[in-house]
């Protein structure tokens, strides 16, 4: 498999996750609360908006 066939797949699955977690944190407080720990500004976000926070890195600095 060629480096350009790598790099299409992985972005195919990074997109997949981000929209699996987005769906996820919709319905659950407390993964928005975890995600917002991480750096990511998700709260009060609608799906389609926490995915594509979810594609790009954090916009924080994590929080412990």
């Amino acid at each position: 498999m060629s480096d350009d066939d790598l790099s299409g797949q992985l972005s195919k699955t990074n997109t997949a996750l981000a929209e699996w977690a987005a769906r996820s944190a919709s319905e659950s407080d407390a993964l928005i609360e975890r995600f917002e720990r991480m750096g990511y500004e998700v709260r009060g976000k609608s799906v389609d908006e926490i995915t594509e926070a979810l594609k790009l890195p954090p916009t924080r600095p994590p929080q412990g």
